[in-house]
């Protein structure tokens, strides 16, 4: 057997809201390692959303998925029936982090925006029922000995954020250590299985040779390819082996980046809409934000009054790059 694992991130540009890494990570036999999930899943998945999407799950790019919190369904449906067909049926929205980040519930009590917002899941009714879907999905994992380890995610608050830029004056280098958090929780997930691992590439970088020898100091590295489209690397020691690639348009090419593209917006989502939800109650005339740096800064004036009368701490409301 081996474990394919894919990681991506949303939230990465936006001054308000977290910013979310999530890692999807199965377990197929080695001989369909290198082949298409969707191909070997293509009785219960698919990598379009058509007509057939009511018979075959629709996982794709979150942003072929979501255009706006009008069309969220097709997204939602994609987190919350693959993570039942993993045998998790989270309610609400605090349940959901609960179930795929739950190291960081105790850091919600610093925030009252997501500390006293719950809401239930799935947020819109067209959604349907994910039990059935996912016992479609189920038994197809079974039938092609597919099975699906978790899904993981990594949120970083605002204020976490803030004070890790501040240290390293680089939010890159903030988002590698989520992502590199995430490569060795896949990698305590197998003992001499050949783990695959899919990241979407980090901006226009192309060198990662070093920074995985300062975190994977006890494997043997090897660079495989450094190129504009693809940096792969393989990393060895004793009878482990993992090869690690960091290429563009990966949620287009690999099942499990595309789910964990999924996963990391969705979350994002739901920790917005309980933001906009919290802050409305405030003030019920403010639009909502997605977050990102324009309409943040809307935001912001329209809030600024009220925020500075409540004595809001900016630097955990903010993120500063």
């Amino acid at each position: 057997m081996a474990i394919l694992a894919g990681i991506d991130e949303a939230g990465y540009g936006p001054i308000l809201g977290p910013l979310v890494v999530s890692c999807v990570a199965m377990r197929v036999p080695d001989d369909i390692a290198d082949h298409s999930i969707w191909d070997t899943l293509r009785d219960s998945v698919t990598d379009k959303q058509t007509r057939s999407s009511r018979k075959r799950l629709a996982v794709a790019d979150s942003k072929k998925l979501f255009r706006s919190r009008a069309s969220i369904v097709p997204l939602e449906r994609a987190a919350l029936v693959m993570l039942a067909a993993a045998g998790r049926r989270p309610k609400t929205w605090h349940g959901f982090l609960k179930t795929v980040a739950p190291h960081v519930v105790d850091q919600l009590d610093n925030y009252p925006w997501y500390r006293e917002v719950d809401y239930p899941l799935p947020t819109h009714a067209d959604v349907g029922d994910a039990g059935i879907q996912a016992n479609v999905i189920r038994l197809n994992c079974r039938q092609q000995s597919v099975q699906l380890l978790g899904m993981f995610c990594e949120p970083m608050l605002e204020g976490a954020f803030n004070r890790l830029v501040k240290n390293t004056r680089n939010k890159a280098v903030v988002l590698m250590g989520l992502v590199l958090r995430l490569v060795e929780r896949v990698i305590q997930l197998g003992a001499k299985e050949r783990i695959r691992v899919c990241v979407d590439r980090l901006g226009g970088r192309q060198h990662y040779r070093d920074v995985l020898m300062t975190n994977l100091p006890e494997y043997a590295m090897q660079i495989v390819e450094e190129s504009e489209e693809r940096s792969a690397y393989r990393l060895t020691r004793r009878d482990a082996r993992c090869d690690i690639e960091f290429a563009t348009n990966s949620e287009d090419r690999h099942f499990c980046v595309a789910l964990a593209s999924v996963y990391s917006k969705y979350l994002r989502e739901l920790f917005m809409h309980a933001f906009n939800t919290y802050w409305s109650s405030h003030l019920p005339d403010i639009r909502p934000t997605a977050g990102y740096y324009t309409d943040a800064q809307r935001w912001l004036t329209e809030a600024g009054e009220m925020l500075d009368r409540v004595g809001v701490d900016r630097t955990i409301l903010v993120r500063q790059r």
